[in-house]
């Protein structure tokens, strides 16, 4: 039993170590080198005061921003994690037969009718529904689009000058065929606010 036990243990502590220790010190240290922007959270910082991150969602409610997709974690767009709050990022696991979920379309549908009773577009699914995790910091064009009349009305600016920001912030394809076009509801906002 004890030759049997000493191998095991010392090969337990060498696991633990290399696995626990000496690998994520060396994984840390290589993303800090080669990507330091990415390793620390993709932060956007405007004279040295973080702004926020550009890969998780930002609560949005003026009607002079564009707004992101609702978050799953609170009734609110975008709620990061908050200790304070233990929200975070959560799927609601609402199916298409839900009423509690046709009960939050519904909600946000008045809420963005109400705030521009002019625009009679359609309302894009990405406006009144949440994503998987809830933190998604971009949105499509249509859904930039669809904000335009009500930002510039708000703002006092033309609707083209709108729309010539948000094809100016538009992220393409990756490599011309992944994903689809979209924007970073961070980065609009703050170009909205002068601050590139």
């Amino acid at each position: 039993m004890k030759t049997q036990l000493r191998p095991m243990l010392t090969l337990f502590v060498l696991l633990m170590l290399v696995t626990g220790v000496f690998y994520p010190l060396l994984v840390t240290g290589i993303a800090q080198l080669v990507f330091p922007y990415q390793a620390n959270g993709s932060l956007l910082k405007v004279k040295g005061q973080v702004l926020g991150s550009e890969l998780i969602g930002q609560d949005f409610s003026a009607p002079g921003f564009f707004w992101g997709r609702p978050s799953a974690t609170s009734t609110n767009p975008y709620n990061a994690y908050n200790q304070e709050f233990l929200t975070g990022s959560s799927g609601s696991n609402l199916g298409p037969l839900s009423q509690v979920l046709v009960n939050n379309v519904q909600e946000r549908v008045s809420l963005l009718r109400g705030s521009s009773k002019t625009n009679t577009n359609l309302i894009p699914v990405d406006l009144v529904t949440a994503s998987a995790s809830g933190l998604d910091p971009d949105i499509s064009l249509t859904a930039a689009f669809y904000q335009v009349p009500r930002i510039a009305r708000v703002r006092g600016l033309t609707e083209s000058a709108v729309m010539t920001l948000v094809n100016q912030y538009t992220v393409k394809r990756q490599f011309g065929i992944l994903g689809e076009p979209r924007v970073n509801v961070l980065k609009l906002n703050l170009a909205l606010e002068g601050i590139k």
